[in-house]
């Protein structure tokens, strides 16, 4: 009998092409779902970090700022040095001398529409009335006590009738003698200083200059370097950036206006720089605010307007005057970039300090 073979077609398993065309398609829209998801995520959280790193920047900076103004006069807070011309160690004369300065002339090239601070104190533990000068020879001066002088500290002599106009130099000591007559020996002496006073600063002497640049706070240092030779505005180790992010400063003293004998009591914020020693007794707190950048932009505006510095009369406690200095944030964003100032985010960091040494003079006679 023949043998019949019998055709059996098996069914293969598997997706045909339309299958396969249809799940690559709905894995398409999973993933432009999940990347749409993912930007605005990670948007979120530039926007977070970056608004925390700005905190952080704003926060180190007024730190940085508040503990030298708080320490500035220290060694210098008396009447017969404040407002005087002092030629330092490293050459440069710092002209009307004091505690701090609001946008001191000799500080340039800082960000346009932002103010500068020159902050200057000692660290000895002298008193600012100095040391009487009994006699001097062409190379040492003659002091009452010797326990207030040591090598290596800052020293200025000061005729005993304040100069005028008054220039004044300081000097590295060299050496102190250990008995009566009690010498001290500085690198340089000025003729004319018997009867006068000798002032110690100490060996840690700060005279540092504060100013925005390029979006940044940058500090610079007068003992070792001349701050205001504009040749250094651009160099990163004259102008050390301590603060990113850091787009306006603005500052103001607080000044007793009392009419007659001051009071000792602030009635005025302003920009007016004394010009008196009695002046500068009258100047004893600076207010300021900084601005910190968030240094993540947005590719549409997220800030309405500038940041108000509360620096109006309306903003003061009764009594007070102030006169406004506008936070101008126009200029903090270099050309090229293709985002413009209203483009970030920013946070104010405000305060009012004292200034310490000028307060423990109290109320002067005189002033």
């Amino acid at each position: 009998m023949p043998i019949q073979t019998k055709n059996a077609h098996r069914s293969e398993s598997g997706f045909s092409l339309i299958e396969v065309m249809v799940a690559l398609v709905i894995g398409m829209l999973g993933v432009l779902v999940i990347m749409q998801v993912f930007s605005i995520f990670e948007g979120q959280k530039r926007t977070t970090t970056g608004s925390g790193d700005a905190q952080n920047g704003g926060a180190i900076a007024l730190y940085s700022i508040q503990r030298d103004v708080q320490q500035a006069g220290e060694g210098i807070s008396t009447l017969n040095l404040l407002g005087c011309n002092v030629t330092l160690p490293s050459g440069v004369t710092i002209n009307a001398m004091a505690p701090v300065t609001i946008n001191h002339p000799s500080i340039i090239g800082q960000d346009a529409n932002t103010d500068t601070l020159l902050v200057v104190y000692g660290g000895s533990n002298s008193p600012p009335e100095g040391n009487l000068i009994t006699s001097q020879t062409a190379t040492t001066y003659a002091v009452q006590s010797n326990a207030l002088f040591t090598a290596g500290d800052v020293v200025i002599a000061e005729s005993s009738t304040r100069p005028s106009p008054c220039n004044l130099t300081a000097t590295f000591m060299t050496s102190v003698s250990t008995t009566d007559p009690y010498t001290v020996t500085p690198a340089t002496t000025v003729a004319g200083m018997t009867s006068g006073t000798l002032y110690t600063l100490g060996s840690a002497v700060t005279v540092r200059a504060y100013a925005i640049r390029n979006g940044n706070l940058t500090m610079c240092d007068y003992m070792q370097n001349n701050c205001g030779l504009a040749a250094n505005n651009s160099s990163s180790t004259v102008w050390v950036p301590i603060a990113n992010n850091i787009v306006s400063m603005r500052a103001q003293y607080g000044r007793d206006t009392n009419a007659g004998v001051m009071n000792g009591i602030v009635d005025t914020y302003d920009q007016t720089t004394p010009t008196t020693a009695c002046g500068w007794v009258r100047a004893p707190s600076v207010r300021m605010v900084l601005v910190a950048r968030n240094n993540q932009p947005n590719k549409t505006a997220v800030t309405g307007g500038a940041p108000i510095w509360s620096g109006s009369t309306a903003n003061n406690p009764a009594g007070f005057t102030s006169t406004v200095q506008a936070v101008n944030l126009t200029s903090t964003v270099p050309t090229g970039t293709g985002f413009t100032w209203d483009d970030y985010r920013y946070k104010t960091f405000e305060t009012t300090i004292p200034i310490q040494n000028v307060q423990f003079l109290g109320v002067q006679a005189g002033c």
